[in-house]
């Protein structure tokens, strides 16, 4: 009997997501809200987001942070006890950052979550007591990274690619955690927790005309103040390839990192191509990094990259924790597999598939009421189209070979990336100088060094 030809199965209709669209209003102080009526299950989710650009911490870097730690722990109009007695009666879910604060509660109790989520983020109580626990902490959690490779290398790899002078560059220090007062955190508080770059989302069982009133009564009152966004220089990537190399002699494996810096906003027409690139490249299992090094190789539990897009200058990242004895073979299959992608077309097949990846996961998220207030969101500050979400499925499905390496070139600039290896130098340099590609010697803070000297 003839064995019949296996056939993949025919891709079928592309899935249709509905995105409900929100109805917005402005209060007099700048808060923009948008609420998206969803009557299928009694409960609803409150997501106040705060668009503040970035901005330097200098020698109080942590203060937000810390500021992020002490909203929520109680206001001036209910105590901590109470809050927190009230919001487990209801089942509810309340959270804060000193940049945004979530709830989510039965519909039921829609009114009072959002009455308390109102009293944690208007009305926070700082106190001394509260902030010296929070600075033990930090400076705790700090000490047990201090041997960690893992943590070495996400610090240097964003002080190196950016610059320690950069807001996305600089790093919490004992020093500067310790010498944070409650007046700085304060001061942080009223400088950046402000309406005017607020954006409050509300999605669920909720009524436009009911919820209005109540938005206006508990969050009008709330004063605007100036915030003055700080320009920074944008960053520099390196002439040419270049290994950053930090010295951990505790060290069990190597992290590599291959970065670069660029800028990609949400609605530049190669947002998608770059996308679908970078999940071609290292977003998913079956991407060209992870099928390389940990498959083929077996010298990995996995490997990635991730691309950033927004309003601000931002990174590519390549990375792997891979065994000390292939370190410099690794680096070797890295500049590899990103040549590859920009110099030769993704197949039929890698394509396809990682389309259907990267809708997929779309499709999964798009139902959840998270999701849906993200996407108001981003609709608002990154400037997109109206129907950028409603075209989605159709802007992925319409990229192109062509625009996975246009866009691959674009922005993985493997001939200006530092690739920042934290290993235990003794073991892996002897390899790496082999690989003709300049080196470079930092400490674990990013501070230039000479290179290491090791006892035979």
């Amino acid at each position: 009997m003839q064995a019949q030809e296996r056939k993949q199965p025919l891709a079928g209709k592309p899935p249709v997501v509905n995105i409900k669209k929100p109805l917005n209003f402005t209060l007099t102080n700048g808060l923009k809200v948008m609420v998206v009526e969803n009557h299928k299950l009694p409960k609803v989710t409150f997501n106040l987001t705060i668009d503040n650009p970035p901005f330097l911490e200098g020698n109080k870097k942590g203060v937000d942070e810390l500021c992020s730690s002490l909203i929520g722990n109680g206001s001036t109009k209910i105590s901590k006890e109470d809050f927190n007695e009230e919001v487990d009666f209801m089942g509810a879910s309340i959270s804060f950052s000193s940049n945004s604060a979530y709830a989510s509660s039965l519909s039921k109790f829609s009114k009072r979550t959002l009455e308390l989520l109102a009293y944690g983020a208007l009305d926070p109580k700082f106190t001394q007591e509260e902030l010296d626990k929070e600075k033990a902490k930090s400076i705790e959690g700090l000490r047990s990274q201090e041997k960690s490779v893992s943590s070495i290398a996400n610090r240097v790899v964003n002080a190196l690619a950016y610059g320690k002078n950069h807001p996305s560059g600089e790093f919490t220090t004992e020093e500067t955690i310790a010498s944070i007062t409650l007046e700085d955190v304060i001061n942080n508080y009223k400088k950046r927790f402000v309406p005017q770059n607020a954006y409050l989302a509300i999605v669920g069982d909720v009524k436009y005309n009911e919820i209005k009133p109540i938005i206006e009564e508990l969050f009008g009152s709330w004063q605007k103040t100036t915030v003055n966004a700080i320009s920074y220089p944008d960053p520099k990537n390196t002439e040419v390839t270049e290994i950053n190399f930090i010295d951990v002699p505790n060290a069990v494996q190597s992290e590599i990192s291959v970065v670069n810096t660029y800028n990609l906003k949400m609605n530049d027409k190669d947002f998608f191509p770059a996308v679908i690139a970078n999940y071609i490249l290292g977003g998913g299992f079956n991407s060209y990094l992870n099928m390389n090094l940990r498959e083929a190789h077996g010298w990995t539990y996995g490997a990635s990259t991730s691309i950033g897009a927004g309003k601000y200058v931002t990174s590519v990242r390549s990375s792997s924790a891979v065994k000390n004895n292939v370190t410099d073979s690794a680096v070797v299959e890295f500049i590899k597999e990103i040549k590859r992608i920009r110099t030769e077309k993704v197949t039929t097949e890698a394509l396809e598939n990682a389309k259907a990846g990267y809708i997929g996961r779309f499709v999964m998220k798009a139902e959840k009421p998270e999701s849906v207030a993200r996407y108001a969101l981003n609709t608002e500050t990154e400037n997109l189209p109206a129907d950028f979400y409603e075209n989605y499925i159709k802007n992925v499905n319409a990229v192109t070979k062509e625009d996975v390496m246009a866009a691959a070139n674009k922005y993985f600039l493997i001939d200006n990336s530092r690739i920042v290896i934290v290993g235990k130098g003794k073991e892996v340099l002897p390899g790496l100088e082999k690989l003709n590609i300049p080196i470079f010697y930092f400490d674990k803070y990013g501070n230039p060094v000479e290179k290491p000297v090791f006892k035979q």
